[in-house]
């Protein structure tokens, strides 16, 4: 009796080739023809892994280490961020780890610091390129409605819609990467940042900068949307781990104050 038939893989980017006693065990693997477990494995980092999975060819010593430099800036989003603070809740709550994960990405994944406001960013410079009237006439301009899952945008995308001045952490890490050797649009956005915060209206937030720095990587603003929800995920797992660990009497709940005219009383 034959085989039957076989089952057939239509990727460019992973080759297996099975063991001869377990075809669903992989004797190697090569990704877009480079060895993983021969050759990168002890040799190459974790970003230059990610890079080569999306892009398909090695980053160069510059995207290396832009790549890495974007990985720190968003591994901890940090406990006030809304999908950190979602899988606090899980891990809290006793959830587990994967309904942790799904949680910070669900809520992550929109128009407010999310994986979407990556995507409009990015369109956004695709449109505008380096040239400010064209990023002057785009952030003043009302957002057009479409047809789509997603509502329309309440702010223009890469800027903090509660801010008045960027912060200590923007300005750090736009400053850090802009300095790297890799492409137009983070030296451009360092140059033009108070210009482009006046035609918005809002100064810029990080997820402005991870958009400039994944355009400055080659990347498509599908492939940066991606890439930041995956970054963004360390934080939210360890805050998680700790918020399980501590138990829902420790849980940090956001304080309010309210003065005495809240309250209804003569001051």
């Amino acid at each position: 009796m034959g085989e039957g038939p076989k089952q057939v893989v239509h990727t460019g980017i992973w080759e297996e080739q099975p063991e001869p006693g377990n075809r669903f065990a992989a004797r190697a693997a090569w990704c877009h023809g480079y060895d993983v477990y021969g050759e990168m494995l002890g040799s190459a980092r974790w970003v230059e892994m990610l890079y080569l999975l999306f892009r398909g060819e090695a980053p160069s010593p510059a995207e290396a280490q832009l790549l890495e430099m974007l990985a720190v800036a968003l591994a901890n989003p940090g406990p006030r961020d809304a999908s950190v603070h979602a899988a606090m809740c899980g891990g809290v709550g006793g959830s587990p780890s994967a309904a942790c994960l799904m949680a910070a990405l669900a809520v992550g994944a929109g128009e407010l610091s999310g994986g979407r406001e990556i995507v409009l960013a990015m369109e956004a410079w695709t449109d505008c390129g380096t040239a400010l009237p064209a990023w002057q006439r785009h952030l003043s301009a009302r957002p057009p409605e479409k047809a789509s899952i997603w509502p329309v945008p309440g702010h223009s995308a890469g800027f903090d819609p509660h801010g008045v001045d960027a912060s200590g952490v923007v300005v750090q890490s736009l400053s850090k990467m802009a300095a790297v050797d890799c492409g137009r649009q983070l030296p451009w956005l360092m140059a033009n940042r108070e210009s482009l915060e006046a035609a918005a209206g809002r100064p810029l937030a990080l997820s402005g900068v991870a958009a400039a720095a994944f355009g400055d990587l080659g990347f498509s603003p599908e492939q940066g949307e991606m890439l930041y929800l995956l970054l963004r995920l360390p934080g939210a797992a360890a805050h998680a781990l700790e918020q399980r660990q501590r138990g829902f009497k420790q849980f940090p709940f956001f304080a309010i104050d309210l003065d005495d005219a809240a309250h209804g009383e003569d001051a």
